[in-house]
């Protein structure tokens, strides 16, 4: 039986719902929202930038582009009295690098070569150009030009050049003690360079200029640092080379012939206290300054302490011919006699002697006899008054005051002593310039290291009688029978003293050490120069200052009244004039 199956399932239908299509203006609408956010977030930023962060961008910036390039003012030259030239600045280019610059550093066979120009190492080469923060490193100071052109020639990119100018001496040693040296930067460090430097070196100026990242100049800027530079003065010394360049060689001779620990020479104009010459032994290049020790550097005649022992000696006996006290006739026993516990006695015995014996013998007991006619105090004012114990104001940086002590300190023995050069010490310098008043008719005279044009002040300390009677006197020194023989000169009349003292060694004086000195003017009559020579420490061939000292003030003197045309005083010696021609 067949069964019709009428069965239709029903067929259940599910309606989904589709979502509406994204059209094209809603895409436009997020893109443009997106855009309008981070242009806001930009805006932003660029605002906060400019208010809070702008001086720091500024520098920044400034630092990578803009420079203000150092105008150097040329320093000024130094000449002596006749123009020779004993400093001067020449140009000179320092290199540096810009590390950030680089994008890499120079080939091996670069640094090579580079090294061997500018004489630096080539790992302080790579350690310097190495810090890719730095804009700026020196590399190499004060290059001559003539190696700055074969650095350019490397063509190493990021290295450029500053131009400066390098101090030169062309004396060397010659003037080193007085005109001193300058610093890699063009400071004066001693000497007259240190004393002068404001008048020297000027004001330096600036230019505010752009580069680009190569280091390269693109552009000048106007600003209110841009300033042209002042170019410092030049200097015309008192100093003449000529008479520098002998004493130069006659102290070293002597220094050398004598085995002296160190030595000086002063050269005074006895009219106007201007400085012709004087040196030091040893000495140094002021070229190269770092070579040679503190000990070298020292200008000895203005910087050091000396007792000057019997050149002392002609003060005392001019304060008591000035006071009346004594006349150059007046007679003294001069045979060894005590103050105290203290023996005061001289080298040789003499019963007596006139004033112008004890200043010819060097008389220790007749010097000390007539200084013991005043008071502690009149002695004191009177040592002072010739600026002993006080600053001469000549310029020179660290000149020393000397040292003259309190008068209400003076034990009798010690008055005695002063009056032929023990328990004072001065310098050099300052005894040269206090045998002025007998050169400028009693009147202290400045002294000056600048030439000078007019005539300075002199300040009176004794009257004109009295100076001329100590001329005359002193004249006697260098005759037959006085203590510095070896200081006459043919044709001259030359008034000197010597002083020998035993040097200070810890406190106490040595029997060994010893301190040559030697000082003069000539012509005696109308004295033109003054001579000082100052040998410490002779050890070979005698120690006492005529014999040491004597024939270096011969030599300066002579032959500086020659270079200045000094006329003769009086007729040459017949052997004197043979000898001469024969040389």
């Amino acid at each position: 039986m067949l069964i019709k199956n009428d069965y239709k399932p029903r067929m259940v239908t599910r309606q989904v719902k589709q979502a509406k299509p994204v059209t094209t203006n809603g895409r436009i609408v997020l893109v443009l929202g997106a855009l309008a956010s981070a242009f806001a977030l930009l805006v932003g930023r660029g605002v906060y930038l400019q208010t809070e962060q702008h001086a720091f961008l500024k520098e920044q910036g400034d630092q990578r582009f803009v420079r203000t390039i150092p105008l150097v003012a040329k320093r000024g030259t130094v000449t002596d009295r006749n123009g020779s030239v004993l400093a001067m600045s020449a140009p000179a280019d320092s290199l540096y690098a810009i590390p950030s610059a680089m994008t890499q550093l120079p080939s091996d066979a670069q640094l090579q070569q580079l090294s061997t120009l500018i004489d630096v190492p080539i790992d302080t080469l790579k350690s310097r150009m190495s810090g890719k923060s730095r804009e700026f490193v020196y590399l190499k100071r004060q290059l001559p030009p003539e190696v700055a052109q074969q650095v350019t020639a490397l063509g190493i990119k990021g290295l450029a050049f500053q131009h400066e100018s390098k101090r030169h001496y062309p004396m060397g040693d010659l003037f080193a003690h007085i005109i001193g040296f300058t610093n890699i930067d063009g400071k004066g460090q001693e000497g007259l360079e240190l004393s002068q430097e404001t008048i020297l070196h000027g004001r330096d100026g600036g230019k505010v200029v752009l580069r680009d990242n190569k280091g390269n100049i693109v552009d000048s800027m106007d600003s209110p640092r841009n300033q042209p530079p002042v170019n410092g003065k030049d200097m015309v010394l008192s100093l003449d080379q000529r008479i520098q360049s002998l004493a130069y060689e006659s102290l070293n001779q002597a220094m050398q012939k004598h085995q002296a620990s160190a030595g000086s020479v002063v050269v005074l104009d006895g009219k106007t206290g201007e400085i012709l010459a004087m040196v030091n032994s040893p000495t140094y290049d002021p070229n190269n300054p770092g070579a040679a020790d503190s000990d070298h550097r020292r200008n000895r005649a203005v910087t050091d302490m000396l007792e000057p022992g019997s050149a002392m000696k002609p003060f005392a006996i001019a304060k008591a011919i000035n006071e009346g006290k004594v006349k150059p006739t007046t007679w003294f026993n001069t045979l060894s006699y005590k103050i105290g516990p203290a023996t005061v006695r001289d080298t040789h015995d003499y019963p007596s002697l006139d004033v112008r014996g004890i200043i010819q013998k060097s008389s220790n007991v007749g010097t000390s006899k007539i200084s013991a006619m005043f008071t502690p105090e009149q002695m004191y004012d009177f040592y002072t008054s010739v600026g002993f114990g006080r600053r001469m104001h000549s310029g020179f940086p660290g000149e020393t005051t000397g040292l003259v002590r309190d008068w209400h300190n003076w034990r009798p023995i010690e008055q005695a002593t002063m009056s032929f050069g023990y328990g004072i010490q001065v310098s050099l310098l300052q005894l040269a310039r206090a045998y002025t008043i007998f050169t400028n008719d009693g009147e202290l005279l400045p002294v000056s290291f600048l030439k000078l044009n007019t005539q300075p002040q002199g300040m009176p300390i004794i009257n004109p009688s009295a100076a001329q009677a100590i001329r005359h006197m002193m004249i006697a020194v260098t005759e037959p029978g006085g203590t510095g023989q070896q200081g006459a000169i043919d044709g001259f009349d030359v008034a000197a003293k010597t002083g020998t003292a035993r040097m200070l060694v810890d406190g106490r004086y040595s029997e060994s050490k010893h301190m040559a000195t030697f000082i003069g003017f000539a012509p005696a009559d109308n004295p033109r120069v003054i001579v000082a020579v100052n040998i410490q420490n002779p050890t070979a061939n005698g120690y006492y200052g005529g014999v040491v000292s004597g024939p270096v003030f011969h030599d300066v003197m002579a032959q500086t009244l020659n270079v200045l045309g000094v006329a003769p005083t009086k007729p040459f010696k017949q052997a004197k004039t043979e000898h001469v021609a024969t040389r």
